[in-house]
């Protein structure tokens, strides 16, 4: 920012940095916002890096920290060059350039357009950020449908920095979401995986999971699940996506590791069960059945958000050893102990445990395999004795003889 003012240009912190620190939170990270153009801002830095044709960006790389720097955008309409709108109103790309003032109307939330100004050490607000932050409420800037329309993916962020924040969504900015869930699907599968794993991956995937439902936004990240969750097992509501959720945000509370692959095995577990169930009763082989199943589901999936490959492979890794855990005799066990995902695919299997998915004394038997010692674990895995046939006594057979 320094830098940038001695260059003769204006530079300000802006966005979800000044929010946090202003509520007494640690910031994820920190963005610029400066009149210099992106060229501009690439010849005053040599570790520049231009990025992004949708909006034209600036990455300054110091070391392993990339600071974003964007050049302050307009409200007027520019070339089509600068501009491109879809016929549904989404922004394609934007890049007409103006001032700060300008800028912050183009922005998404007021409590996101506020700016730091390092020339006096003051907060500029041009949209009522800062009475929308002391009072804990969320408001789109502008027409709330049409800032949805130009980029759908605000409903996400929506719901993300009000649970974050522990904010309420103004009711402006609520209405609109309920009917405009599904231009969702509109938006590149890619980049929804990525704002699935900021919902879900950020210590409050629980309540984030529950708002998604509540706003009809779930169903159309993951519609296979949804499609479960709406029906019932046994008479009973379906409650293994929601434990799965409840158990890694304990993990991240404890400082604990998350990964995705566990938590979408989770979302989609139901789904392939089903449809494996289903090809077993028209006669496909169990392995098979679950094969084809996690590969058909995942080929849905896929087109709502794009999972990559190194993430699909370790779901159905998770998924085809649960059954691998029911062969507890011989080596099998020794082998299934040594595979790469067996700590993922045990923890799963204890999940379904709690959840009624499978027998309580299945996950006690592994969770002793894995503690006891090599001779405890031959005796354990030893087949069960065969019931001894009772021999015939010869001379208790010719007593019977003569007797008749």
């Amino acid at each position: 920012m320094y830098r940038l003012k001695k260059s003769g240009y204006e530079a300000y912190l802006v966005g979800g940095c000044v929010r946090d620190l202003l509520l007494g939170l640690e910031p994820k990270d920190f963005d610029v916002a400066t009149n210099a153009s992106p060229e501009q801002v690439r010849k005053a830095f040599r570790n520049c890096r231009l990025i992004g044709r949708r909006f034209r960006l600036a990455h300054v790389h110091f070391g392993r920290e990339i600071i974003e720097v964007a050049t302050f955008r307009s409200s007027e309409k520019g070339s089509d060059i600068d501009q491109k709108v879809h016929e549904d109103g989404r922004l394609l790309r934007d890049n007409v350039f103006g001032s700060i003032e300008e800028d912050a109307w183009r922005r998404d939330f007021t409590v996101n357009a506020l700016y730091y100004n390092i020339q006096d050490f003051s907060i500029a607000d041009y949209t009522g950020g800062m009475e929308d932050l002391s009072v804990g409420v969320l408001s789109l800037i502008g027409d709330p449908a049409t800032r949805y329309k130009e980029d759908p993916v605000r409903m996400l962020r929506a719901v993300r920095f009000a649970i974050k924040l522990g904010f309420v969504l103004d009711p402006e900015c609520e209405k609109p979401i309920f009917e405009l869930a599904h231009l969702l699907s509109g938006i590149p599968a890619a980049r929804l995986y990525d704002e699935a794993l900021k919902l879900f991956l950020a210590g409050k995937g629980l309540q984030t999971f529950e708002m998604l439902r509540h706003y009809g936004l779930y169903s159309v990240l993951f519609p296979q699940s949804e499609q479960c969750l709406a029906s019932e097992e046994n008479n009973f509501p379906r409650v293994f996506v929601t434990r799965a959720l409840e158990n890694s945000d304990n993990r991240i509370a404890e400082g604990k590791s998350v990964t995705p692959y566990f938590l979408l095995s989770a979302f989609l577990w139901e789904s392939v069960q089903e449809l494996a169930r289903e090809k077993i009763k028209e006669g496909d082989n169990e392995s098979f059945a679950f094969q084809n199943a996690a590969s058909q589901v995942l080929s849905v999936q896929v087109k709502s958000i794009s999972i990559p490959k190194r993430v699909t492979q370790s779901m159905r890794e998770v998924w085809l050893l649960q059954s691998r855990f029911n062969k507890r005799v011989g080596s099998r066990p020794y082998r299934l102990l040594t595979h790469p995902r067996f700590r993922a695919a045990y923890d799963f299997l204890v999940l379904r445990t709690e959840t009624g998915g499978a027998e309580k004394e299945l996950a006690e038997w592994w969770t002793t395999f894995q503690s006891v010692n090599e001779i405890e674990q031959k005796k354990m895995t030893r087949p069960p004795r065969k019931p001894k046939k009772k021999k015939k006594v010869a001379g208790l057979t010719k007593a019977k003889e003569s007797n008749d």
